[in-house]
């Protein structure tokens, strides 16, 4: 089906303004003061944003493997609910992703079940670190260690100094990492173990998984990037104390060292532990608020790269446990847009910012085939956001296979009314059309 979308202001590299943009055979056709053609079906955005699709470039579906808590048709549901049309999900998934047959396996699996595109990455620690630096990692969006930890202790590469600089010296890939000192949350557990036993009190979770304990690693992991100019991306960024490590004084495609913040990171604080207990039990840790204004302030100025969410949902009985035994990560993919629209709607941040970090930089960074921007050609992901329409996060409205959010309770100022997917009308008023999946990201380098 062929659409026009009439009457949107449009939100595209760096640029605002209104007009049409037609979609036709799956792709945009034409942006601008477009005509309706014969046969188009066509939707007045009068008073709506129109946007490239997000593209979240962190999440964990739990598929396959661990889809009691979620699965790639329940999470891409949700990521289409909020205006996200692809996803890159990490590789600790069961079995881990250690080798390219396994990775080719879960793209076969998305493609009978994912609504929204998806692109995966294939996972690297200290076992299979000699086998991954002898694939041609060309094709690969990059290689992650990301998750990994939770099936052992020493898989987090940040820690493993030699196995960081094998990779670096030897892989052409982009390697993206989880930073923190493993060495120095250890030492820290046991501390607080003497003192409280099992159940630590959660709001200790920032001094176990420190803002020392990030700055560390992401500051040896950058020196040793360097070493080698090798790719690295830091994942998830949590502290103010590291932005200064990355550079804003060249653009995006000379960069070989790059980052990210997840939304939580900027919307929550350490204050709302007393509230919220164990639902924003993440990691790496959710810390202080200058550490959240620090980061936004490294957004704006473009030290920081890429919005994500680093989406972990888990069932509720595995966050409703003693400190120890309560699985860390929440459900974020379905509200993250409307999160950072409210902060555009304080004052903190342009619309054309948003775009930016969320649509056009992970495109750009990962070499997606025609993602991430409104041009002619390109693949028609696009989300239509009404500015002015307040709802209330509650559990009838969530589309987590889990059941619940950090967010339940919070009211938006912000609406996403219609997602579309390679120009498939996903998502529209509440109503999903899953007659189309979503296709693999594709690499061009």
């Amino acid at each position: 089906m062929n659409y026009l979308i009439t009457n949107a202001r449009i939100i595209n590299e760096n640029n605002g303004f209104t007009g049409n943009i037609r979609i036709e055979n799956g792709k945009f056709a034409a942006i601008g003061d477009v005509e309706a053609h014969a046969g188009d079906t066509v939707i007045d955005a009068n008073g709506k944003l129109a946007m490239p699709g997000v593209i979240d470039g962190q999440v964990h579906f739990r598929d396959p493997g661990l889809t009691h808590k979620a699965d790639l048709r329940s999470e891409s549901r949700a990521a289409v609910a909020g205006g996200t049309t692809s996803f890159i999900d990490m590789p600790n998934t069961k079995p881990n992703v250690l080798t390219p047959e396994l990775l080719d396996e879960k793209y076969a699996l998305a493609a009978t079940k994912s609504i929204a595109n998806f692109g995966f990455f294939p996972g690297v620690n200290g076992e299979n670190v000699d086998e991954v630096i002898t694939w041609d990692t060309s094709k690969y969006l990059a290689v992650s260690d990301d998750g990994l930890y939770f099936a052992g202790p020493g898989n987090l590469l940040a820690d493993n100094p030699d196995t960081l600089e094998k990779l670096f010296a030897n892989c052409d890939a982009i390697i993206a990492i989880h930073s923190e000192l493993e060495s120095m949350i250890v030492e820290k557990e046991e501390q607080f173990r003497a003192k409280y036993g099992d159940d630590v009190p959660v709001e200790f979770h920032p001094v176990i998984r420190s803002a020392e304990g990030c700055y560390l690693a992401t500051k040896r992991a950058i020196e040793l990037a360097q070493k080698h100019d090798a790719r690295l991306h830091i994942l998830h960024l949590t502290t103010a104390r590291e932005t200064p490590l990355f550079r804003n004084d060249i653009p995006l495609t000379e960069k070989k060292i790059t980052t990210e913040v997840s939304v939580h990171h900027l919307w929550f604080t350490d204050a709302d532990y007393a509230r919220l207990g164990k639902k924003i039990k993440w990691n790496p840790a959710i810390k202080k608020q200058e550490d959240a204004d620090g980061l936004l302030q490294a957004l704006i100025d473009d030290r920081i790269d890429l919005i994500t969410t680093d989406h972990a949902p888990h069932a509720w009985e595995e966050k409703d446990k003693p400190y120890f035994q309560s699985m860390s990560g929440a459900p974020m993919v379905q509200h993250s847009l409307n999160c950072m629209l409210e902060f555009h709607k304080q004052g903190k941040i342009s619309v054309e910012k948003i775009v930016e970090k969320m649509c056009h930089n992970p495109a750009t960074l990962y070499a997606m085939d025609r993602r991430g921007f409104i041009r002619e050609g390109y693949y028609a992901d696009l989300t239509l956001v009404d500015l002015d329409h307040e709802w209330t996060v509650a559990k009838d409205n969530l589309h987590y296979k889990c059941g619940w959010s950090p967010l339940e309770g919070t009211t938006f100022s912000t609406n996403i009314t219609q997602t579309f997917v390679n120009g498939h009308l996903a998502f529209d008023e509440g109503r999903f059309d899953e007659t189309q999946k979503g296709m693999a990201l594709e690499v061009k380098r």
